[in-house]
């Protein structure tokens, strides 16, 4: 079986098409060791929290909290954890800005529920004559 002036083409999508798929892994792997940290005023309460959204640490740098009433101290909670939310959706966000095709949804991406098979599967969709022909090869008569 002799090469077809197209062989080189398809196999040079083919590479690109593996290559987008790679760094949809390493984006989606970028995300998700993405974090960020705020602190309250007086150091009452330091949030730290992931890219999803969810809080992985919580700590007290300063007694201050002990001199707060419980809804102050509730209040000041919230809203750290709400500002180191902002921070890591934003932090996140900028690791995807330019790498999104479209439809594909940035509150999806950072709350870990896209795939990267969602957007690059392994075995892209083509037309059957162009599946048979990467499987086979050129045959005589089969086009047409």
């Amino acid at each position: 079986m002799s090469a077809t002036p197209y062989d080189q083409q398809i196999e040079d999508l083919l590479k690109l098409y593996r290559t987008q798929r790679e760094e949809a892994a390493e984006t989606r792997r970028r995300i998700n060791e993405t974090t960020a940290t705020a602190t309250a005023p007086r150091q009452a309460v330091k949030v730290t929290v992931s890219a999803q959204g969810e809080v992985t640490a919580v700590e007290f740098p300063t007694a201050a909290y002990r001199r707060m009433a419980a809804k102050e101290f509730a209040d000041v909670l919230l809203t750290t954890i709400q500002q180191a939310r902002a921070q890591a959706f934003e932090e996140a966000g900028a690791v995807v800005s330019a790498q999104l095709p479209p439809g594909v949804a940035v509150a999806d991406l950072l709350q870990g529920r896209l795939d990267p098979d969602a957007i690059l599967p392994v075995d892209p969709e083509m037309p059957d004559h162009v599946r048979d022909y990467l499987d086979h090869g050129f045959r005589a008569g089969s086009h047409g």
